[in-house]
């Protein structure tokens, strides 16, 4: 009962002390970001009165008042700050003037929805294929899948857009090149509207998948081989277990170890590897939405870009260090402390 009470506490001392790391590590990020962006040239001001010849100096300072940027830096982050801490992401400083939570929450479903799905198509054929090299090393297969390997590693993503939307958009014209619906998409019922759906976003998830299976086959690849070659592989080999059970419980388990922090680390991508494929196929997403607002100097909508940039490779982080448990139960079960317990 003591072994189980005291196992509880580290549990709760352990997330105590990530999330307050978290917390700090949120907190400079914002700093830095608030600053950054501030230090860059051009001002939401100068979009709205430097193309407009009717807007002379008094507009310029009217309009700096209205969004505050006339006060000290520092009042200006601090006033940011508070308003993030009650969760609220401030009003958008394009001419639409909408709560920026609403325009993040409105393209978020579509951009996560495309990077998750080609993140699990690009597990399901990645580890297979690295697998599958590791085990056949040196045969024609794996030469034959290295090559291919690495001239999708060496294919631009914008490059490969533009092949498929000219083979299957204009060539066979079997999908859409453009846009997320169809016209007259309010009259289709409801299985139309996701085949639909599922049309216009198939190359756009393509891209996504294959720019990223190479990297991710030829990483498992190079981890499978490492364990291979440890020598409890050698000795279940040796206890007469079947070269499947040896394969895939005992090998394939330790090797996503190092893939799991690859794919920690590539959830922050989710934003920010969007802006290229959403503009090519003029999707409406987070990526997009970003673009224009750096484009526009739209403060407040760039911090909320931001913020959810940080806070996802937050969360890569933790969902790492969860799927380090699911995979290595002794790294559940290790002590809080350096000390053996």
């Amino acid at each position: 009962m003591a072994g189980k009470t005291g196992r509880r506490r580290e549990l709760w001392v352990r997330l105590t002390r990530k999330l307050v790391w978290m917390l700090l590590v949120l907190w400079g990020i914002t700093i830095i970001s608030f600053l950054v962006i501030h230090l860059a040239p051009g001002s939401p001001t100068d979009m709205e009165t430097t193309l407009n010849p009717l807007a002379g100096e008094a507009a310029r300072k009217r309009l700096e008042e209205l969004y505050g940027l006339n006060r000290p830096l520092y009042v200006q982050y601090l006033d940011w700050l508070s308003r993030i801490v009650r969760l609220d992401f401030g009003i958008s400083m394009s001419a639409d003037a909408r709560p920026v939570m609403d325009k993040i929450l409105e393209r978020l479903p579509l951009t996560v929805g495309m990077n998750v799905t080609s993140l699990v198509l690009t597990l399901l054929i990645a580890v297979p294929v690295g697998v599958f090299s590791a085990v056949r090393r040196n045969s024609f297969a794996d030469r034959v899948l290295t090559v291919l390997v690495f001239i999708g590693f060496a294919m631009p993503s914008f490059w490969l857009a533009l092949i498929l939307m000219m083979f299957f958009g204009i060539e066979l014209g079997w999908l859409p090149m453009s846009g997320i619906t169809s016209f007259g998409f309010e009259a289709l019922g409801p299985l139309e509207k996701a085949i639909d759906i599922a049309k216009h976003l198939a190359m756009p998830v393509a891209v996504y998948t294959l720019g990223s299976l190479a990297g991710m086959s030829r990483y498992m690849r190079a981890c499978m081989l490492e364990v291979m070659e440890q020598d409890y592989m050698l000795t279940a080999r040796a206890k007469g277990l079947p070269a499947s059970v040896v394969l895939w419980r005992h090998g394939l388990r330790n090797a996503l170890l190092p893939l799991i922090t690859l794919l920690g680390l590539s959830v922050p991508g989710l934003i920010g590897g969007s802006v290229i494929i959403e503009s090519i196929f003029a999707l409406p997403g987070l990526g997009q939405l970003f673009y224009a607002a750096v484009m526009a100097r739209d403060y407040t909508l760039i911090m909320g870009n931001l913020v959810l940039g940080a806070v996802l490779t937050l969360a890569g982080n933790v969902l790492a260090d969860f799927c380090y448990g699911l995979a290595d139960p002794r790294i559940r079960t290790a002590p809080v402390s350096g000390t053996r317990g």
